[in-house]
């Protein structure tokens, strides 16, 4: 049984890095949206991800970036994942993610009246319109981009979409064990739901994240599920 992966979002000090990485994080994402509270300049990035050790992956989160702010970007950050959180189409996401040649990941906001069809044929659409599609990011449907912080009806996940996808929205050290158990996502990502104020990592709630979904995986891997 392969363990899950976990991102934290939203990072803006070096401090909270070093806390992120030392607590056993997957990657890290840095906010390049300009209205969110957690956004970082490119340089900003830079500096935080030099004190990321290797094999921890530095994402960047995108809101309906033009191809010339995502070069831009990325010619002073070097990021290993790009994460696309607008409302990018197939086609936009395919050219961004082709500009500079780098993987990312599309989010795909789930209402209540979203069918699994609708996931299916949605992920389909990006794995057909890029190569360097990875993976959708499912979050919860609001009127506004970046997170929600609020959960859906984890039901509305095909079972055989599951495992490649990162699951998002209104996560938490108390309820995470039990969305890993029942969806079994690829990942897990979480931002406030760790945080003690906006863009400020709690170390402590990081950890018992972090705790939480290997308490799921051991679950998962002992066949205790329902």
């Amino acid at each position: 049984m392969p363990r899950t992966r976990i991102k934290i979002c939203g990072l803006t000090r070096v401090e909270d890095v070093q806390a992120v990485v030392a607590a056993g994080a997957d990657a890290i994402g840095f906010v390049f949206y300009p209205k969110s509270p957690r956004y970082v300049t490119p340089g900003q990035a830079a500096s935080l991800i030099a004190a990321m050790p290797p094999y921890v992956t530095a994402v960047g989160l995108f809101v309906n970036a033009s191809v010339a702010e995502v070069q831009a970007i990325t010619a002073v950050a070097p990021l290993a994942l790009l994460q696309f959180h607008g409302d990018e189409t197939p086609e936009h996401s395919a050219a961004l993610a082709q500009a500079v040649q780098t993987p990312f990941v599309q989010v795909f906001r789930v209402r209540p009246d979203t069918s699994h069809q609708d996931l299916l044929e949605y992920e389909q659409r990006y794995r057909a319109a890029s190569p360097l599609f990875s993976s959708l990011l499912l979050d919860t449907y609001v009127d506004a981009y970046g997170g929600a912080g609020k959960v859906f009806d984890w039901s509305l996940v095909p079972e055989e979409l599951a495992p490649r996808v990162v699951l998002s929205g209104g996560l938490s050290v108390h309820n995470v064990t039990d969305a890993v158990v029942r969806v079994r996502p690829y990942a897990v990502d979480i931002s406030s739901g760790v945080e003690a104020a906006k863009g400020i990592k709690d170390a402590s709630r990081v950890r018992a994240f972090i705790a939480a979904v290997q308490d799921a995986d051991t679950i998962i891997a002992r066949g205790n599920t329902p």
